[in-house]
Order: structure tokens, then C-alpha cells, then sequence
């Protein structure tokens, strides 16, 4: 039996002709047809020319041989690199594509936009220009307007440059005049161009209606630049600037936004935001990444200008390393220099400790793996063992920024090292890693402690194993071939107690009880705190994996710690005197390709209670449909649920595009995400938003809904206008969805090259 025929993916521009081949051969085919050789032909009824990549059908068709010129008249029709032309009469220099077509319309397959022109004429096959032309992505409907258009008394347009011009540029919606300029320049693609952009469109319940015109600046291939000039209704005037450069051996982006005087807080606002990094000195790496602002409520009366996941803490952080391979590891010599900007605000319930700053950080790390043959004679089975290991050396200064709460600890000087050797054993279905680590480190501080200690040390030892197996079966599941696997693991762990009750803490914070934690050796992070931990985990993992795809489809695990001892030093404070931790379960399920959900679950083995569970579901049957549920508890602390959706709700969605389209289609979507805390009885951060896509333009709208206190708010509403293939115009809806919904589609992605991101 014959394999059934390989489907083609469609393309709207055909493939370069093969330059090497030579000059392309040209075939005339018609109902009538006579030639004179080497002179002139002429052709009749259904005439079709084929040059190359060029098509040409007519009604009639003369051609000078000689010349190479050709004159068509009746129903013309080009098609061109994609790009298809069609009007009463065409003269044209085939070879060279030069010439001219009247009363022509247009479709650029770039682009995806389309046009009508009086004259068009072609200067060779990637630039033209059209007189009284008009240019939209909408697809031209006989005796009806596109829903937008730019027209213009001159109309250039530049395919290779990724430019078009247009003197005398109106641009419409809906018949309604949005813009109007003498001459007008707009990009043909998303790749970059200098010029205006589109206004931004913002309004919230803090600063009014925002507008802002971007100015776009091309400086050169490798640099760039933004400058918005904006009016707040509220606060006043300002403007935004970025200024992005990508050079040999540097990268970086630099942020100055500024508010002269805001009307509302009475002040001049601004921030500054700097991003970046390359390589100095030869083989030393740099990155410089910061952010500050001008007062404490900057977070929320200027939340879209905070780019940190902290708004209300704000990072200066300098680094530079520089990392040498030699045959026997790895050397990382290090430097850092890390300031905080904390904005307390003046509610003294909402206030927090600040992270310690480091002034500086100076250091070495050394890994190494030894040659295999140091542990050659010992082969119990499997691979061969190697004694690995590593040291790290560092100098910390650490202190406070000013804003700091008054009643924190002041800083000092911490010298520490941390070392470690192994030597793993193992297969490719099982591993067996005994290891050695100790946590030494002293400390000089600014101000004696309660006990009159100024300076002190400590050095704490560690030993674990860490031991698993990976067995695998083939098995059935709901009547299908997977690949099962059965994971287990046990990690032994022995600290020895070391009192550290009067030491200070200038970087430790408890790790979070998960599946990755429960396998560290201490469930601390940083270098001051070590906890007496002399305990074993157990745990396993199985999975199947479809044996047709490779794909995952279902997870389960388990894993619980056995305490030999009691565990004085805890993250909570308190001793852990029950032999058994936490329970911790976890499951992943893909049966269908529609269906995805996952969950972990925390339970108390005395109080037979969850401690801690998220559970989460979606549902995808289809393109821009997709529907999540989530459900959060931390037992005493907080619980949500979380809905979010992108569902059509009526209307007909766009199905193609092209120069053959006929209607631009429309439909009506909504998406969003909704979360409720069921502790506090109230709506959290949430966004609810519907769109519109009538195939040649989205609109898009909804409401924003940030907690910047315990009863403060801030919201906003998005309105944006998305014209495809030309720009998006308003606030950036389109970006707070893609960051707010899981598997939210842009609803024109397959019809326009524009950003996502940019408004």
C-alpha cells in the first residue's frame, strides 16, 4: 500500500530562485498565440507568462523580445515573492521588474497588508511607489472601506528597508480620522525602524489618564533608543527614556524616567533603572544591575515604572568574576558590591526588616573533580569512583541603608569556608554519593552583643549519603503503551549540635519545605545558621512515559524525614521533638491532550491535617481556549483560589489570511484571571479583560486590580487597539494578559510579526 501524500506546509512567499542556475527560462501559454523570433509575441485568451518566481496571467499580452518589455491589459493579475498585484494594464521590464501598473490593487505577503493605488509603479521588486494609494491589512471587499487604511497622496514603499512612506498620510478606523500628518513613515514588519510609535493610553484611580507618545530611535544596528513624553491629568508632565546597547564584550540597558513636579505628592518623582553586563581586563566577567526611585510611595502611585519583584525593596547590585578551567577544576574568583533601597512608607504595621548590604564581597570558590584513577583499585561494580570536592573562601562587610528599622541589629564582618569531599559511586540505574562538609566561619562585629562579645567563631561538621535507584517496566495504562519507572531515594544526614543562639545572622532564611529541600543536608539557606539535623529522607518517585512520544504523562511521589534526634536549631525557633516530618506528596497527571493538572500536598502525620496543599487544573481543547482553576492553603497563614480563562464567547473567529481573503471575520473573547482569598473574604490581584478580533483589528479592554496595601488598591483600565500589521495603540493590555493567564495566545499571532510587548 502507497504511503499517503505528505501534506505541504503553506507559505505565503515562495523560495529564492537558484541565482547559479542561470537566467530563468520564460514560457507564454494562451488560447491564441503567434510570435515572430526574436522580435515580438503576442497572446491571447487566458494568457499566462511564468519567468522565475514570476506569474503573470491577462487577457492579452504583447512582448518585445528585445527589450524585454511587456505591455498586458484586460484582467492582470502579478504574482511575486508572495506579493500578488491586479489591475486593467501593466507595462513592465520582466528581468529587471521595472514599470508600471494602473488603477491597481495590492497585496504585500511581508506584510499581510493590502492596498489600492491610481498608479503603481515598480523601481525593482522590493521597492515601489503608488500615487492616491491607500495601505491596510484588511482584505479588500468589494464596494465596502477597510476597517482601517492609511492613505496618502504618495504612497513608498521599501520592502527590503522595512520602510514605507507616505506624504499626505491619513489614518482612519472605521471611517473616524485618527491621525493626520504631512508625511508619515511606518515599518512594514516588526524589525526596528526610527520614528513615532503609537500613543500609550493608561488610566488608573492614582494618577488620572496617562498619555504618552513614544519616539523611537534606531542609532545604529547594535544601539537604540526610546524617549515618551506624557501628561498624568492628575500629576502632570514627564517623560520616559530608554537607551539599549549591545556592543562586543558589553550588553545593557539603562531606564530614567522622570515626573519634574507631580501636582498630587507635591515633589519632583523619578527612577533609575540600570541593566548591564559584559567582560573587562581580559577574562573578568562585570554585571551591574539596579534599581532606585525617588520616595517611598513611587510603588504605587508608579507601579507600571517598578520593574523589581520586590516593588518595596529595590536592589544596587555590582559583581565581577572571573572563572578559570583547569585540567583538575575550577577556579571562581569573585567580587560583589550589594545596596538596598527599602520604601517603608509611614505605617509602622506595614514596615519590615532590611536585608543586610554588602560592602563588599570578596572571595574564591574551587571545585574540583580528581582523576578517576585515585579511587581505581576500589571498583565494586559499575562505574569507577572519583573523589570530587570543593572550597570556598569569602570576606563579607556587612551593613545597613539608612532606612533601616531602628531596632535591627547593626552589621559587622564575617569571614567563612565552606568545604566539601565526595566520592560517588554509581551506575546508569543507581548512585551511592558518601560526603564530607564543614561550615566554619568568624565574625567582628560593630557593636558587642548581650553577652559582651564582639568577636567569635564556630566550625560545624556534616556527613550524609545520599543513595537511590532507578528501576524500569514496560506497562499498560487505560489501554496504552508506557514506560514505567519506580525512583527511590534516602539521603542520611549527620550534623553534630553547635550553639549558635548568640551568633549573629546576616544572610541565613529558612528554605521552603519541599521535594527539593528535604533532600539538602540543612534546611537553612546562607552561611550563619546550621541546624543539628542527624535524620534520614525517604522517598520515591514513578513515572510514565508514553513509549509512542517520549512524553510524560503521569508522576507520583512521596517523601517523609525519620529524626534520630531532636532538632534544637530549627527555622521556626522552636525545637522539632516528633520523630517523622511532614509528609510531603505530589502528583502531575497529562492523561489527554486537553487535560493538565498537578498538585502537592503537605500533611501532618499527628494532627492527620494538611499543613500546606496547591492544587491546580487547565483545560485546553483548542487555540485561544484555555480555563485553569488553582487552590493555595498555608494552614494559619493564608488561602486562595485562582481562576483564569481565554474563551471565545460569540462570533465568527478568523480562520485565514491572505491576499485571496474575502471578510475580516469577528469574534468575541474574554480573558482574565480572578483570585479570591477565602481567609480574608476578598478579591486579591486580579484582571478581567474581553477582546474583539475582527481579523484585520483587535480590540482589546478590562480592568486591573493591584493590593498595594492592607486596604489599598490601585486600579486600572486597559484600552488598546491593535492594528495587524500596522501597531497597537493604547496601554499595554496585551502584555498584563500574557503575564497573567496561563497559555493566553495572542489572538492575531499568526497574522502579524509585531511584538507581543510593545503598545
Amino acid at each position: 500500500m502507497a504511503d499517503p501524500a505528505v501534506p505541504l506546509r503553506p507559505s505565503r512567499v515562495l523560495g529564492a530562485p537558484n541565482k547559479a542556475a542561470g537566467k530563468p527560462a520564460l514560457v507564454i501559454s494562451a488560447g491564441q498565440l503567434s510570435a515572430q523570433a526574436d522580435q515580438e509575441a503576442q497572446a491571447r485568451d487566458h494568457v499566462e507568462m511564468r519567468y522565475g518566481d514570476l506569474l503573470l496571467s491577462a487577457d492579452q499580452l504583447d512582448y518585445r523580445i528585445a527589450d524585454d518589455f511587456a505591455r498586458a491589459e484586460g484582467q492582470v493579475r502579478i504574482q511575486h515573492n508572495g506579493n500578488v498585484f491586479s489591475g486593467p494594464l501593466l507595462q513592465l521590464y520582466v528581468n529587471r521588474f521595472e514599470g508600471e501598473f494602473l488603477n491597481p490593487s495590492f497585496f504585500l505577503a511581508a506584510t499581510g497588508g493590502a492596498g489600492k493605488a491610481k498608479v503603481l509603479k515598480f523601481q525593482d521588486s522590493e521597492h515601489m511607489s503608488a500615487t492616491d494609494g491607500s495601505y491596510s491589512s484588511c482584505p479588500a471587499v468589494e464596494g465596502q472601506e477597510p476597517a482601517w487604511q492609511i492613505t496618502a497622496r504618495k504612497l513608498r514603499l521599501d520592502v527590503a528597508g522595512n520602510e514605507g512612506e507616505a506624504d499626505g498620510a491619513v489614518l482612519r478606523f472605521l471611517g473616524v480620522p485618527l491621525l493626520a500628518a504631512p508625511s508619515l513613515s511606518f515599518p512594514l514588519s516588526s524589525a526596528r525602524k526610527s520614528g513615532w510609535l503609537p500613543p500609550n493610553l493608561f488610566l488608573d484611580n492614582r494618577s488620572g489618564l496617562e498619555t504618552g507618545v513614544p519616539y523611537y530611535w534606531n542609532i545604529a544596528p547594535q544601539r537604540d533608543a526610546t524617549f515618551t513624553p506624557f501628561v498624568m491629568t492628575k500629576r502632570g508632565v514627564g517623560l520616559d527614556s530608554e537607551f539599549r546597547y549591545l556592543e562586543p564584550g558589553h550588553a545593557g540597558r539603562i531606564n530614567v524616567d522622570l515626573l519634574p513636579s507631580d501636582r498630587v505628592f507635591g515633589r519632583s518623582r523619578w527612577s533609575l533603572k540600570l541593566n548591564n553586563d559584559g567582560q573587562v581586563f581580559g577574562d573578568w566577567r562585570y554585571r551591574l544591575k539596579s534599581e532606585r526611585v525617588s520616595d517611598d510611595d513611587y510603588w504605587k502611585d508608579m507601579s507600571r515604572r517598578v520593574e523589581s519583584q520586590t516593588p518595596r525593596l529595590l536592589a544596587s547590585d555590582f559583581a565581577l568574576n572571573r572563572q578559570r578551567e583547569l585540567s583538575w577544576g575550577v577556579i571562581d574568583t569573585y567580587a560583589r558590591v550589594q545596596r538596598w533601597q527599602t520604601l517603608q512608607g509611614t505605617d509602622t504595621q506595614s514596615q519590615f526588616d532590611t536585608p543586610y548590604q554588602r560592602s563588599p564581597q570578596i572571595g574564591v570558590r574551587v571545585t574540583t573533580a580528581a582523576d578517576e584513577a585515585v579511587l581505581d583499585s576500589f571498583r565494586p561494580w559499575g562505574r569507577k569512583a572519583r573523589l570530587e570536592g570543593g572550597l570556598e573562601l569569602e570576606y563579607n562587610r556587612f551593613d545597613l541603608p539608612g532606612s533601616a528599622l531602628a531596632g535591627q541589629a547593626r552589621g559587622g564582618q564575617r569571614v567563612h569556608a565552606l568545604g566539601h569531599v565526595a566520592a560517588p559511586l554509581g551506575g546508569e540505574a543507581w548512585w551511592f554519593i558518601p560526603r564530607a562538609s564543614f561550615n566554619a566561619a568568624a565574625y567582628d562585629l560593630a557593636r558587642p552583643q548581650a553577652d559582651g562579645r564582639q568577636r567569635m567563631s564556630r566550625v560545624i561538621p556534616t556527613f550524609s549519603i545520599d543513595h537511590g535507584w532507578v528501576f524500569e517496566r514496560d506497562t499498560t495504562l487505560l489501554g496504552r503503551e508506557y514506560r514505567q519507572s519506580l525512583e527511590p531515594r534516602l539521603l542520611y544526614v549527620n550534623t553534630p549540635f553547635r550553639d549558635q543562639a548568640n551568633l549573629p545572622n546576616f544572610d541565613s532564611a529558612a528554605k521552603d519545605f519541599n521535594f527539593d529541600s528535604i533532600y539538602t543536608d540543612n534546611p537553612f539557606s546562607g552561611v550563619d545558621r546550621v541546624s543539628d539535623l542527624h535524620a534520614l529522607s525517604v522517598g520515591a518517585t514513578s513515572r510514565w512515559i508514553s513509549a509512542s512520544q517520549g512524553e510524560e504523562i503521569l508522576r507520583l511521589g512521596a517523601v517523609q524525614r525519620f529524626l534520630f534526634r531532636d532538632q534544637r536549631i530549627t527555622p521556626e525557633g522552636q525545637p522539632v521533638t516528633q520523630r517523622f516530618s511532614d509528609l510531603l506528596l505530589a502528583a502531575s497527571a497529562h492523561l489527554d491532550e486537553k487535560w493538565w493538572a498537578d498538585g502537592t500536598l503537605e500533611f501532618n502525620p499527628e494532627t492527620n491535617r494538611s499543613v500546606r496543599s496547591v492544587m491546580r487544573a487547565r483545560y485546553s481543547p483548542g487555540n485561544f481556549k484555555t480555563v485553569s482553576v488553582a487552590y493555595r492553603l498555608a494552614r494559619g497563614q493564608s488561602e486562595q483560589v485562582e481562576l483564569a480563562w481565554q474563551w471565545p464567547l460569540y462570533g465568527t473567529p478568523v480562520t485565514s489570511r491572505g491576499a485571496d481573503s474575502q471578510a475580516c471575520g469577528g469574534a468575541w473573547y474574554s480573558a482574565g484571571r480572578v483570585q479570591y482569598s477565602l481567609r480574608d473574604r476578598r478579591l486579591t490581584d486580579s484582571v478581567m479583560g474581553f477582546e474583539y478580533d475582527a481579523g484585520c483589528w483587535v480590540l482589546r479592554w478590562g480592568i486591573e486590580r493591584l493590593s498595594t496595601g492592607r486596604a489599598e488598591t490601585n486600579t486600572r483600565l486597559m484600552l488598546q487597539l491593535e492594528l495587524v500589521g500596522l501597531s497597537q495603540l493604547g496601554s499595554n493590555a496585551l502584555k498584563v494578559l500574557k503575564d497573567n493567564v496561563p497559555g493566553y495566545r495572542r489572538l492575531s499571532s499568526d497574522r502579524s510579526p509585531s511584538s507581543d510587548f510593545l503598545p
